[in-house]
């Protein structure tokens, strides 16, 4: 039976004046997330694109920031013009990543299996090492998120192995740092999505409405998971009630490899 998406009457909120900063900011997850935030706090949003088109527009309380990742040199010029425009950053949510290859496992080049490690691994670690870095000088605390997948808990799939080996080395990077960042009130967590309808596969695996619909009739409630639902889950990890929560992986899945 079908367990549907009803959305509440009221909208999760972060404290006032947080200064969020958003890589990623221009996918389905991250539209969400950036709409949800100016509905319904009171914040500074730093609303990162590659510069493919698709970007968004600066507007009071957002920061439009453009900029192609290549190496950590990149990662913190990002934080740090954010940091430059808004005089310090509270959070970070690390959206950005890819599947760019698509092949079996088995015919991946080295060449090919580098560039999947560094946009889904390397990346995270040089943007989350620059905002740890500015929230610990800050001396006020901070949140930061990052991105997996429940399926690197199961292996990936042969197609999305290199994926999900990135995504594995994330969960590792989420204890790590926020058993550094324990000591600055710098939270760092993660959030495991399972089967999101946020466009990434349709984007990087090209499927297709039937195949979408074989996939969603995997998950045991029967449907892919509303982006919105994604953005309230960040939104809530972003705000006082998640306090006393860091090193965590937090599953969104609809009880997908139960």
């Amino acid at each position: 039976m079908l367990s549907p998406f009803i959305r509440p009457d009221w909208v999760p909120a972060v404290p006032p004046g947080m200064r969020i900063l958003i890589t990623g900011a221009t996918g389905g997850l991250g539209r969400a997330l950036v709409a949800m935030l100016r509905q319904g706090s009171e914040c500074v949003i730093g609303a990162h694109g590659s510069g493919s088109g698709q970007d968004f527009e600066a507007a009071p309380g957002l920061i439009a920031l453009r900029r192609r990742f290549e190496g950590d040199d990149d990662c913190r010029a990002v934080v740090d013009e954010f940091v430059q425009a808004c005089g310090g950053i509270d959070a970070l949510v690390v959206l950005s990543g890819s599947i760019h290859y698509t092949g079996h496992w088995k015919d991946i080049t080295e060449a090919e299996w580098r560039r999947e490690q560094a946009i889904n691994l390397d990346q995270p670690f040089f943007l989350a090492r620059a905002a740890m870095a500015h929230m610990t000088a800050q001396g006020s605390g901070g949140r930061i998120l990052l991105t997996g997948t429940e399926s690197a808990i199961h292996g990936g799939s042969p197609t999305s192995f290199p994926y999900a080996v990135a995504k594995r080395g994330t969960e590792c990077m989420v204890q790590g740092m926020a058993r550094e960042g324990a000591a600055h009130s710098v939270l760092v967590n993660g959030l495991r999505f399972g089967f999101i309808e946020s466009g990434f596969h349709q984007r990087w695996h090209q499927r297709t409405p039937a195949q979408m619909a074989e996939r969603a009739a995997l998950v045991p409630l029967k449907r892919g998971g509303h982006v919105d639902e994604a953005a309230a889950l960040m939104i809530w990890l972003l705000s006082g009630w998640s306090s006393f929560m860091t090193g965590q992986m937090i599953p969104l899945t609809g009880g997908d490899w139960l």
